[in-house]
């Protein structure tokens, strides 16, 4: 229902701008692929990085629990025949221990994860709406489309500039 209204919005908007232009100036209207700017810019590749770098430590963690649990799962297999009931029910036990605190932390990393990412995409959307603003008032633009644009014509495409205005920008 929201896409219908932004769409019913914007066609107004684009349809008041040409009427309104063909009965006195012109206007320049632009339109920017959101998803395409965040994908090509270099604070994005900086974010993500930043997060690769400061995530692996646990995930490597992680991964060495994951195979200490599948040798003593190996290890309870092979040895459940010579092993007594009570060595057989610990290291069961054991194993269903180990399994559920891994998976706690699996759960705790893809929250912190996920927590850390939307963080940062945060701080890279502002940006880019700091940018679109900036180019688009520098190149004179009257209106610029984002959300909910089916297509839009290279010509009225700015997303390079925004692209091209975020790396100059990059810190």
């Amino acid at each position: 229902m929201k896409i219908l209204f932004n769409l019913f919005l914007m066609s107004t908007l684009i349809f008041l701008f040409a009427f309104k232009a063909s009965a006195e100036e012109t206007y320049k209207i632009g339109a920017v692929n959101a998803i395409r700017v965040l994908e090509k810019s270099p604070q994005a590749d900086i974010a993500r990085k930043m997060i690769e770098d400061e995530f692996s430590p646990r995930d490597k963690e992680l991964i060495t629990e994951q195979k200490s649990i599948k040798e003593l799962e190996d290890k309870f297999k092979k040895d459940r025949a010579i092993l007594s009931e009570e060595e057989n029910a610990k290291l069961e036990r054991d194993i269903i221990s180990k399994k559920r605190d891994l998976k706690r932390k699996q759960d705790e990393f893809r929250e912190d994860l996920n927590y850390r990412r939307n963080e940062e995409m945060v701080k890279i959307q502002k940006q880019i709406i700091q940018s679109i603003q900036k180019v688009a008032k520098d190149n004179e633009y009257d209106l610029v489309l984002s959300e909910g644009i089916l297509y839009a014509s290279p010509k009225t495409d700015m997303s390079g500039l925004i692209i091209d205005y975020l790396k100059k920008d990059n810190p």
